[in-house]
This record gives structure tokens, sequence and C-alpha cells, in this order.
């Protein structure tokens, strides 16, 4: 019988702490900076020129993993924390080191950070946009499975509530989140029967959510679901396919109407299925919570670039890059920010010297910035968007 590699297509973790993950032309030109007996001592700024859609801030994301990245090599590594907003063009992570160092390591750090933090910022955006809503990530299956843990990781800083997958939660040290299948619906041929097959079957401490699209109309299916698990059922999900979507709010306060006229005005609405921002927009005035999938999940990503600004510590940066090392600064009451030359003193705002934002994360191949518990870092995010603006906030 025939069989392929298993996992030839991944790389493994020390595959990629080995510098395998590594664009060709990294090996090539350490090759010649070794032949040639030249290996300066490099500091390297990574920062984003351009934010995508036109987005005004950002989230940064995947910073555990660099440390992880380079954790025993001979550099140091210098970042923001994990979970904070940055702007373009400020820089958000250094290193300092000969360039032989961490050259073939250009390639996975940057894709560390740039698919994180671009999942942190979506799911950060979605989160404001929802007002206090519950968001929940439904899109690890949107994505190649061996990282969907990390989709979930960066969803959940972001500010989602939760995630679906088991693994994922374990990980976070949360609970894993999730509803029915229409297949359990479907299994059944009724969506009754499989209603009060959950409610006899599920532990009791899994919350009632019904899902009430699969073949009723949703307002028949939501009351057919509050007639099963009567005052158990927390909430009805709509799922409702595109091409039977039609007007999706008026489908969602339909709903509501008629839950309300019956006594379940405590059963919520979850929204599911296509949510993006501007379905959250418009169903907020009619929806508890959302569960968002392949919106966050394939987030565009955060088009860092790792630019060398200092040469044998003399300023030095490729055309249209500011040489120098710089220092990121932030003010605590608005995070107001502002980027001086690296050694200069701490400019000042709302009456006082902003706060250094970038700190030692990889020193002596030890990492002395230990990362903080994922709900920290989510917390931190959550502080930090009630400052920051959208674009529809304008």
């Amino acid at each position: 019988m025939n069989s392929l590699p298993n996992n030839r297509w991944i790389l493994t973790q020390d595959q990629i702490k080995s510098g395998q993950a590594t664009d060709i032309y990294l090996e090539r030109i350490s090759g010649i900076l070794a032949s040639s007996g030249v290996d300066p001592l490099i500091r390297a700024e990574v920062r984003a020129g351009q934010l995508p859609e036109g987005w005004d801030w950002a989230i940064l994301a995947g910073v555990e993993e660099v440390a992880d990245l380079f954790q025993g090599l001979d550099v140091e590594v210098s970042s923001i924390q994990e979970g904070t907003s940055f702007h373009r063009n400020e820089p958000v992570l250094a290193i300092d080191g000969h360039f032989s160092k961490f050259a073939v390591y250009e390639t996975a750090l940057l894709g560390l950070l740039c698919q994180a933090s671009g999942i942190a910022t979506k799911s950060a955006r979605i989160r404001k946009l929802a007002q206090g809503r519950p968001v929940f990530s439904f899109g690890a299956r949107r994505m190649h499975p061996a990282i969907s843990p990390m989709i979930d990781r960066a969803a959940f800083i972001g500010g989602c509530e939760g995630v679906a997958m088991a693994t994922s939660a374990a990980l976070l040290e949360e609970e894993p989140v999730g509803t029915m299948s229409h297949s359990l619906v479907m299994c059944f041929g009724d969506e009754r029967a499989a209603f009060r097959a959950f409610d006899e079957h599920m532990d009791r401490e899994v919350p009632r959510i019904a899902l009430v699209d699969t073949l009723s109309d949703e307002k028949f299916g939501a009351l057919a679901a509050a007639e099963v698990f009567a005052e158990k059922l927390e909430a009805v999900r709509l799922d409702t396919p595109g091409s039977r979507r039609g007007d999706f709010k008026e489908i969602c306060k339909e709903v509501r109407w008629e839950l309300d006229l019956r006594g379940y005005g405590h059963v919520r609405i979850m929204a599911t299925g296509g949510i993006d921002e501007a379905e959250i927009i418009s169903l907020n005035p009619v929806v508890d919570s959302y569960g968002v999938g392949t919106a966050i999940s394939n987030a565009p990503v955060i088009d860092f670039s790792l630019d060398i600004v200092s040469v044998d510590g003399e300023p030095a940066a490729k055309r249209g890059k500011q040489s120098g090392g710089k220092t990121l600064w932030r003010c605590a009451n608005d995070l107001h920010s502002d980027v001086t030359p690296r050694g200069s003193s701490p400019p000042k705002h709302c009456g006082k010297p902003m706060e250094e934002q970038i700190k030692p994360l990889v020193k002596d191949g030890n990492i002395v910035q230990m990362p903080d518990r994922p709900r920290v870092i989510r917390d931190r995010v959550l502080k930090q968007i009630d400052y920051l603006m959208l674009e529809s906030d304008g």
C-alpha cells in the first residue's frame, strides 16, 4: 500500500529554530559574508510602513513565539509587549547582534509576527464594533489545522470571548465554546427531536444554544427550541445561508419579536455565518453575540519588514528608511505615541514624560520578558481599544 510521509509539508519547531524556514537569498548572503570575513554588528528594527485596508492601528501578536525562536542565540531582542497597539512606521521590535547570528531567521521572525498580528488586530476591530457583545472565534476550520491553535490564540488575545476548538481552549486555559451543528439536526431528521436529544444527553453545564435554521424558517425553529428547552434555553443561533438570507437583520428582528411575544425575552440571539465588520454594524441593534470565522482567521497580515538601521554603531539605512536606532514612547493616559532617536530624553505628553515601550525580550540567549497568560494580554488589548478609533467612528 502506497502512503505519503506524515506532515511532510509542515516544519517542526526544531526545523524552524535551526534556520530551515528561510528564504534562499538569506542563506546565500550569509555564505558570502562568511567567506569574505565580513560580520558587522547590526541593529535591525521591525516596523510596518503601511497597515492593511486603511487601518489606523494594529495589535502586536506573535511575540511569545519570537522569544522562543531567538532563545539560545547570541543576539539581543527587544520588543513592545504582546497585545500593544501601534501605528504605521512605529518600531515594534529590534535586534542587536552580529548579522551572521540572526540573518537566516528573518523569514520566520516576520512570518510569526505578520499573521498573528493581523488576526489579533481583526479580532480587536470586530470586538470594538460589537460594543460589548461577546464575539467567539469559529475560524479554526478555515486554516491548516497545524496552525489553528495559533489562530485561536491571536483571536482570543485580540478580544474574542472564547474559541471553539477544544485543544486551543485548553492551551489558553479557557473553556471551549460551541452550540450544536446542522449535522445533528440532519441525523435526526427533525429539529425538535434533535433539540430533545441535545438536552437529554448533554452535560448540564453546557449552555443550551439551539441552531434554528437547518430545516425550518428561523422564526419557527426558534419557537420550537423555546418550547423544547423552555427556561433552559439561553440563546438561538442563526447561521442562515446567503442564498436564503435576504435581509438578515429583518430575520433577526422577526425572531426577536416572536420570542418576546411568547415570554422568551431571556433568550439571546447569536449570529454566525459570514459575519464581518459591516454585518456587525448592521446587526448590533438586534443581535446579542457573534460567532466569527473566516473574517478573523483569514485576516490580512500586517506587512512588517526587518530593516537594518545601524552598522557597527553607525546610523545606516537603505533608501526610504530612517537610519539609526529608535525609541517608541507612549502616554499612559491616552495612548498618544511618539518616535525619537534612541537615547533621547522622554518626550512629554499630558504634562508628564511618556513611557518607553521597546523593552528587552531576549538577552544572552535567555528570555527576559516572560510571556503573560493569554487572558492578561487580552485584558491589555481591551483596555486599549476604548481609546482607539476606527474608520467608521469618524
